[in-house]
């Protein structure tokens, strides 16, 4: 597998022999220092080029970053859309165990663009083209301390959307209630926790993509339960954890809602559980649900 200093040294020699590529940057979790290191962090560059036509065009030049096993070309996906003028981009997986995120944006663009993403590093400006940008930092990702208003949103839509995971797990329709489960109702739970990360924190540190980085700050029995209120694809599991998630989520928002100073809807949080049990307790042949 080819070291840092290999595949820094390979990046910014193509960009030095190539007159096409004005200056580089990388962004990503090797430019934020509290990102832990390890054997699969990705380099996410750009190269600020005059125009992308001639690189999207040459179906050979991204060859000489090395062997590559498979790749993607974002730009081109049928389900997103795409700014091939001004950037396109190439993720590559290399047999060596080494990925690069390559991107080429026009000198118009990155001026533009550079600055939306604090964790940003300038490797290369050939001409001082670039603007110049701060440290990099993460504080962008930092948990934000949430209103009173946003704090009872997520309230309420955790609560308000169990109500499908019981009609989903009463049908007993176990993929429809993993998707409200994990990309609605957990949402909610993450928000919670966060804020209860954040408190402790004095709100100065992110908690990660998908709250990854948790664990670091709430106590053991906490994140505990929340790893429980993951399930398989059975019914009476996704019972078990919807419960054990709906117990943490009501703990988590009282001590928020304390430490904030904020008010908590304790009777919807009383009505919609409430509502699960009942639903849980219902029988299959039932015709009404009260």
């Amino acid at each position: 597998m080819r070291t840092e200093k290999d595949i820094y040294e390979l990046i910014l020699d193509i960009a030095r022999k190539d007159d096409r590529i004005v200056a580089v940057y990388m962004n990503g979790s090797r430019t934020n220092p509290n990102a832990p290191r390890d054997i699969f962090q990705d380099y996410d560059i750009v190269y600020v080029v005059g125009e992308t036509g001639s690189f999207v065009k040459d179906k050979d030049w991204i060859n000489q970053f090395g062997d590559i096993m498979y790749m993607q070309y974002p730009d081109e996906s049928p389900f997103y859309p795409s700014d091939k003028e001004h950037r396109y981009g190439w993720l590559m997986q290399f047999k060596d165990g080494n990925r690069i995120d390559l991107t080429v944006q026009t000198l118009e663009y990155a001026k533009k663009h550079i600055s939306d993403d604090k964790l940003c590093n300038v490797l290369l400006d050939k001409e001082n083209v670039l603007p110049i940008i701060e440290e990099s930092t993460d504080s962008d990702y930092h948990v934000k301390r949430p209103t009173q208003e946003q704090f009872s949103a997520c309230c309420n839509e955790f609560w308000w959307c169990s109500n499908n995971l019981a009609k989903g797990l009463w049908r007993e329709e176990i993929t429809y209630v993993q998707d409200m489960t994990n990309f609605v109702v957990r949402k909610q739970l993450e928000r919670i926790l966060a804020w209860k990360v954040g408190i402790v924190t004095d709100f100065s540190v992110s908690v990660g993509k998908s709250a990854k980085y948790m664990n670091r700050w709430l106590e053991k029995e906490i994140y505990e339960n929340y790893l429980r209120t993951y399930f398989i694809a059975d019914v009476e599991a996704a019972w078990k954890s919807i419960f054990i998630m709906c117990d943490l989520f009501d703990k988590m928002a009282i001590e928020v809602a304390n430490d904030l100073e904020y008010s908590y809807n304790h009777e919807e949080a009383k009505m919609a559980r409430t509502f699960l049990e009942d639903v849980n307790r219902l029988p299959k042949d039932a015709v009404e649900i009260y």
